[in-house]
């Protein structure tokens, strides 16, 4: 009996929906990619016969596409209940593919709604040495707006984004990137030295925000949040910035900072983070 090739799921990715290319399918991975999807169903562990049912092929087809999947670590076999789960390599091919997402382009979206919902500029950065460089920035649609511009570099320790970006290395790392010796000494203002910066990267890394205002920049105001990839690791920071007459110290601690933190644990979704504590604004 000729088996039934199943061309929903993976085959409309595959072809691209050209039907004209379908000579150039390969039947056989077809199945196993949909075999893949069927098991990434929540609670999801078929037996030998459901699989062999839902693809429409005998058993003998689906045990030897199941044998190859298991072979590459794609699939795991339970022997006692005779049923079919994911196997570990799925979880290389879903972290490849969100490492290759780049956080730019992740972030765009959300820091237009950011700009929109908040009024004022919003901003993407990341960590360089001890300085923090500006990814991307949503200007402010008002007459007034922060002079940073893309490729900006501002001192780390200074700057709302940059302290949470701090906040996500230890202590030594921290202690290693501001070291002094009788060559070589950094200007920590507003701190007397390591140790008071120390003191408050661990408050900062506590609330997991900051808020400040007119603190680098007299007359700026800004609220920053982390990035979070994965591996819940700190892979960038946002922030919003406010001309400070304009705002007031409730409304940084209040709406401002709600609404970047809704933003970054978006972003940090999009990334891969799971946060089942953090409630998303669609």
């Amino acid at each position: 009996m000729a088996e039934k090739t199943d061309q929903s799921g993976p085959t409309a990715i595959l072809d691209g929906g050209d039907s004209s290319d379908e000579r150039y399918l390969v039947p056989a991975l077809i199945r196993g990619l949909n075999i893949l999807g069927m098991l990434s169903g929540a609670n999801s562990k078929p037996t030998l016969s459901e699989v062999a049912a839902s693809l429409g092929v005998t058993r003998s087809s689906a045990y030897r596409l199941l044998y190859t999947l298991g072979h590459l670590g794609f699939v795991e076999y339970d022997a006692r209940a005779k049923t079919y789960a994911l196997g570990p390599q799925v979880l290389g091919l879903g972290y490849g593919y969100l490492a290759s997402r780049d956080i730019t382009d992740v972030a765009t979206a959300h820091l237009v709604r950011l700009r929109d919902r908040t009024g004022w500029s919003a901003h993407l950065g990341e960590l360089h040495g001890r300085e923090v460089v500006y990814l991307a920035r949503v200007a402010t649609r008002r007459s007034v707006a922060s002079t940073v511009h893309v490729g900006t570099r501002l001192p780390a320790h200074a700057t709302t984004m940059g302290r949470i970006l701090l906040s996500g290395l230890s202590d030594n790392e921290i202690r290693d990137l501001y070291h002094e010796d009788v060559t070589r000494t950094f200007n920590l203002a507003p701190f007397t030295g390591v140790a008071e910066l120390l003191e408050q990267i661990a408050t900062d890394r506590e609330n997991g925000i900051v808020v400040q205002n007119s603190g680098f920049e007299p007359g700026v105001a800004s609220v920053a949040a982390p990035i979070r990839d994965v591996t819940d690791r700190i892979v960038g920071a946002i922030n919003v910035s406010a001309v400070a007459p304009l705002t007031s110290e409730e409304e940084l601690n209040g709406p401002l900072k709600d609404e970047v933190i809704a933003a970054a644990a978006m972003i940090s979704r999009d990334l891969g983070r799971q946060d089942q504590q953090v409630a998303t604004r669609q």
